[in-house]
């Protein structure tokens, strides 16, 4: 990264932890952010069971831990780094993503501004793990042994440490940890094959097992957003010119004062569509009092190549 020199009116490179930093402010805006690329390494790297465990709202600790593929000795050393990535290798392979992540931007902008902890194991052994650490600046490419089962534990600590000026916006615990399990809960909802667990300071809060059958679905829609949605919505099932749409949307009688349970997945992804929300709205506007929202979890199923995932840095847009 160059910029004008104001002084000089040279271009010079940015130091990389500034330039990290930078990024940082486009993906880690919370501790709710960084839960959120978190879990998508997580799902991506093949997971069956998530865990999530949270201190203070994540100001003082986020630490997703999976049992997906893990991370090699060798590879180790990258997982930090800027653009490192192992789920595309071309312009190709962008046009036609699945999986959640692909820049290989996230873990090196969160250790920029965060005490970050990596360990890892891609082996069945148990006693083969490996473990990297980052403290806000440029990863440190030494690993060293760590026993852990075959997965991935990242554990950030203390956010914002050294940019106090972004710590100070942080809202109070019980705020931030509201948005973590907003974070948490769409990722559960776009993967019911996968278990789920969330802790906050120690006590368990979610604790999800996996299910993919219509009443397990359910069961687990019951547990994240209350029975009263899953006994007042029904189930759609559409399918026309290679798209496939299923959910549940609410009965008219089952409105909300806020937007604030609905949820589209575009190919298990979460995204914020207004085109969508306002096409639901509209189908309601006969039934529903001014002022209400109706309620919905929509999924979209389409090819990929027909998806561009690539226009929000927090990847919540699609097109």
């Amino acid at each position: 990264m160059t910029e004008l020199n104001s002084l000089s009116g040279r271009i010079h490179v940015l130091d990389p932890r500034l330039a990290n930093q930078i990024a940082a402010g486009e993906v880690v805006e919370r501790p709710s952010s960084v839960t959120k690329e978190l879990i998508e390494n997580a799902i991506d790297a093949g997971s069956q069971r998530i865990e999530v465990e949270i201190e203070q709202g994540g100001a003082r600790l986020i630490k997703v831990r999976d049992d997906g593929i893990g991370i090699g000795e060798q590879d180790l050393p990258l997982a930090l780094a800027r653009h490192a990535t192992s789920k595309i290798s071309s312009l190709e392979d962008l046009e036609g993503v699945s999986s959640l992540g692909f820049r290989g931007e996230a873990l090196a902008s969160i250790s920029s501004v965060s005490r970050l902890e990596l360990v890892s194991n891609a082996d069945e052994d148990p006693r083969q793990g490996w473990r990297v650490v980052a403290e806000g600046r440029g990863m440190e490419a030494r690993v060293t042994p760590a026993p852990h089962p075959r997965g991935t534990s990242v554990s950030v600590r203390d956010l914002f440490f050294n940019t106090p000026a972004r710590r100070k916006f942080l809202r109070t615990e019980k705020t931030e940890f509201a948005h973590v399990e907003e974070a948490f809960r769409r990722q559960a909802l776009s993967r019911y094959d996968i278990a789920w667990v969330l802790r906050h300071n120690q006590k368990v809060v979610h604790q999800l097992p996996p299910g993919n059958t219509p009443t397990a679905r359910e069961r687990r829609i019951a547990s994240l957003l209350g029975k009263n949605f899953i006994e007042h919505a029904r189930y759609i099932e559409r399918e026309a010119g290679g798209l496939r749409l299923s959910g549940w949307v609410g009965l008219p009688t089952h409105s909300r004062s806020q937007a604030d349970q609905q949820y589209f997945f575009v190919n298990g992804r979460v995204v914020r569509d207004r085109l969508v929300a306002h096409a639901v709205r509209q189908a309601y506007r006969d039934v529903l009092y001014n002022g209400r929202h109706p309620v919905f979890v929509l999924y979209l199923e389409l090819d990929p190549d027909v998806v561009d995932v690539n226009v929000h840095p927090t990847k919540h847009e699609v097109r």
